[in-house]
Parts: structure tokens; C-alpha cells; sequence
């Protein structure tokens, strides 16, 4: 990628496209559907069909809960307890059949035996977590997607803020749970250090 970055000059811009979480689990129809999910993972195609060329890596995480403990209730809060969801192996727990063809660098899984919302908590088949993956990418900067704002998208991106890469949030290619949490979320990625910008404007 051309440029470099501000907190290391001289060291070449290596940018990520993070695509968190478009599972239909997530939206209209699963277990945990958000409103808009749907149109949203279609949104996410297009861009990355058309902008593939601005990313060294694009990587997509997946809730992939095989007994996550309390994380599963029968009876959840909705806020640290969740309806079975995103089960290994289930259909809803794949990628977005709108992501057919986006053939990711590499893909990451989470929440397998414990609650799990970053996907710096992933790792892929070989067990190589998603900061190991970035980072044999010489990965600076990661622009992050997907479902749900409020709280995948959220956490994933303050995790990449702490781990020195500079973040940003594509607004119009992910959403909340619910209007309210979204601002919540986006106030605080703002306040943590996250750009939030359209992604025509990226």
C-alpha cells in the first residue's frame, strides 16, 4: 500500500479489511437477527469486490460456538447472556452467502467453550490468532465491517487500537442492535481513537 504511517515514519502502510461476523445468525431470520444485517452483508460484497485492491489482507471472523457455557441461556438478558447462536457447524453459523465470492486471505473463528465478541479472541484452523495473522502481514492499519456494531464490530476495533494499529469503522457497512447502542458504540470507538468515516469516503 502507498503512504506511510504517522506513528512510524518511513515504515510502509499495510492495510486489512476486517469483515466481522456476517453470518445469518446475525441478521434477519437468525437466531440473533439485527435489522439491516442482511442488506449490510450485501453491502460488504460489493465494496470488497470493488476495492480488493486497497487491502493487502482481508480476513473474516465467525462466531462458532460449540458449548460457550454461560454465554447460552434459556432465559438471557441480552447483554452478558444470548440465545443459542452462530452453533458450529449450523448453516447460520457460516459466512453470509452474500460473501460466496469473496475469498478472504484468511478466516478466523471464535467463542468456542467461552463468550467471545473481539476477533482478536479468533484464531484460524492452524491456531494462529488474528493479531499473529496481522502482524505476519506487516498489517498497520485495519479498516473493520460487519454485525453488530454495538458489539463485534465495537470490540474488535478498540482491541486493534490497543494493539497499535491505527482502525477505522466503514459506518455505512455495519450495524447495531439497536440505534441507541450504535451511538453508544461509535462514541466510544471515536473517544478510544477510531476513525469513523462512509466507506465511499475511505
Amino acid at each position: 500500500m502507498a503512504g506511510t504511517t504517522p506513528t512510524h515514519p518511513g515504515r510502509p502502510t499495510h492495510r486489512a479489511l476486517l469483515v466481522v461476523d456476517v453470518q445469518p445468525t446475525f441478521c434477519e431470520g437468525g437466531a440473533l437477527g439485527v435489522e439491516g444485517g442482511n442488506a449490510v452483508a450485501e453491502a460488504i460484497a460489493a465494496y470488497a469486490a470493488e476495492n480488493r485492491g486497497l487491502y493487502d489482507l482481508v480476513v473474516t471472523t465467525q462466531d462458532w460456538h460449540i458449548d460457550p457455557g454461560a454465554h447460552f441461556s434459556d432465559a438471557p438478558d441480552f447483554i452478558d447472556t444470548w440465545p443459542p447462536h452462530g452453533v458450529a457447524g449450523s448453516a447460520e453459523a457460516e459466512l453470509h452467502p452474500a460473501l460466496a465470492g469473496l475469498r478472504p486471505d484468511a478466516s478466523v473463528k471464535k467463542g468456542e467453550y467461552a463468550a467471545a465478541y473481539s476477533g482478536f479472541e479468533a484464531v484460524d484452523a492452524e491456531g494462529r490468532s488474528l493479531a499473529a495473522l496481522l502482524d505476519a502481514g506487516q498489517v498497520t492499519d485495519v479498516d473493520v465491517v460487519g454485525i453488530a456494531e454495538s458489539h463485534c464490530v465495537k470490540a474488535t476495533t478498540l482491541d486493534a487500537l490497543t494493539l497499535g494499529l491505527r482502525a477505522r469503522v466503514l459506518t455505512d457497512l455495519t450495524v447495531p442492535v439497536s440505534p441507541e447502542q450504535g451511538l453508544e458504540a461509535r462514541a466510544a470507538m471515536a473517544a478510544a481513537g477510531a476513525e469513523l468515516v462512509a466507506s465511499q469516503d475511505a
